[in-house]
């Protein structure tokens, strides 16, 4: 039986370390924004009704989208369950959605986002309570939707787009949001 010399095991703990880094990374986007700084994402935080769903109904196409993005973010929802129907949502995306509680919902929202380390975070959402969620992500993207856009949520945001799909398709092409915030 040979034994290994220091060296060896030194560069095979050198390589398992690099190989996490690698794993911890493979999670996460960096953007480099001229003029901005970089943003290192690597949580999706999203509103639920309004955002991925109207009138309560998951979007068609939305959840293989979505899975298509677990390789490389986190993905939340937060949900006042407004239409009562989260749970199948829940099913059809194979997540399950933070419930937030009737009343102060934009500021459970922006505390979520907190939580998780704000400037970490790619937050998405449309109604007036998710205006303080984007304000407080690292990226707040506003969606426009068919249930409506609040002026103080599109205010809040640093991009806005036509609706999801074109949203969710920034975390594929992410030199868009290079473009669009440099300044």
């Amino acid at each position: 039986m040979q034994v290994a010399s220091r060296q060896t095991i030194k560069n095979l703990k050198q390589t398992a370390a690099d190989e996490l880094k690698l794993l911890y990374n493979s999670r996460m986007i960096e953007l480099k924004i001229p003029g901005r700084g970089t943003l290192q994402i690597e949580h999706l935080v999203s509103d639920v009704n309004g955002t991925l769903a109207v009138d309560g109904i998951l979007l068609e196409g939305l959840p293989r989208v979505l899975n298509s993005l677990r390789d490389r973010l986190n993905l939340h929802l937060l949900t006042a369950d407004t239409h009562g129907r989260q749970e199948r949502i829940d099913f059809q995306l194979g997540l399950q959605a933070t419930r937030i509680r009737p009343g102060d919902e934009a500021q459970q929202k922006a505390e979520y986002v907190n939580r998780l380390g704000a400037e970490r975070v790619l937050a998405i959402g449309q109604g007036a309570n998710d205006a303080e969620m984007l304000k407080a992500a690292g990226l707040g993207v506003c969606v426009l939707s068919k249930e409506g856009t609040a002026l103080a949520t599109l205010m809040a945001a640093d991009l806005v787009m036509p609706d999801i799909f074109s949203a969710l398709e920034l975390i594929e092409k992410p030199l868009r949001i290079v473009a669009s915030l440099r300044k």
